[in-house]
């Protein structure tokens, strides 16, 4: 166990940055001792704006998005495709897509995907919301735009199953060859996709 080179609270501001997605113990304490050294221009700003987020962030009941309102944004944007829904995994997969700009659609976050593994089952994800939003006169295309891994489309043949009965056609996100990738450093999987996915050119 490492030695302790601060007192109690900045040692637990070190310990909570370490716990945030791509922050190790070092990085942790690189980023505690920078917040530190810009006490008065980031350190205070950055507590003051997640008080604020910890108070009025919430979840929206339609489609499981983050907003500091309910319906969220995305759901009271009156431009947006009503008949296509985007169904995603978490959130960020769903911010991932609105950075690409690639579809300006309705989004359902599923809040995971099945895993017989982690104990996560129908019941655990946001799944009767989405059959009651596909079953809506106005929806034509519901895009699965789930992450290419087992759980992934497990959860992707449970989806389809579970809105058969709508009349909506039901499309997933292309999987093979990334924009500027070489085949050479591909994995066998990837290829192997690519090839069953392929078009007339």
């Amino acid at each position: 166990m490492p030695q302790a080179v601060a007192g109690p609270e900045i040692e637990r501001l070190i310990q909570l940055l370490a716990r945030m997605p791509g922050l190790g113990p070092r990085s942790a304490r690189r980023a505690a001792l920078q917040l530190i050294k810009k006490r008065d221009t980031l350190l205070g700003p950055l507590a003051d704006a997640m008080r604020v987020a910890a108070d009025r962030i919430i979840v929206c009941t339609g489609c499981g998005n983050v907003d500091t309102s309910d319906p969220c944004t995305i759901c009271r944007d009156a431009e947006r495709d009503p008949t296509t829904l985007v169904v995603v995994e978490d959130v960020s997969d769903l911010w991932a897509l609105e950075r690409s700009g690639a579809v300006k659609a309705r989004y359902h976050v599923l809040g995971g995907v099945l895993s017989a593994l982690d104990g996560v089952r129908p019941e655990h994800l946001n799944l009767a919301t989405l059959v009651d939003r596909v079953a809506r006169p106005e929806v034509t295309e519901v895009i699965l735009a789930l992450n290419a891994t087992v759980d992934g489309q497990t959860t992707a043949h449970y989806v389809t199953e579970s809105i058969r009965h709508c009349d909506v056609k039901v499309t997933r996100l292309a999987h093979g060859v990334p924009v500027g990738g070489e085949l050479d450093y591909l994995d066998e999987g990837t290829l192997t996709a690519a090839i069953r996915s392929r078009t007339a050119f």
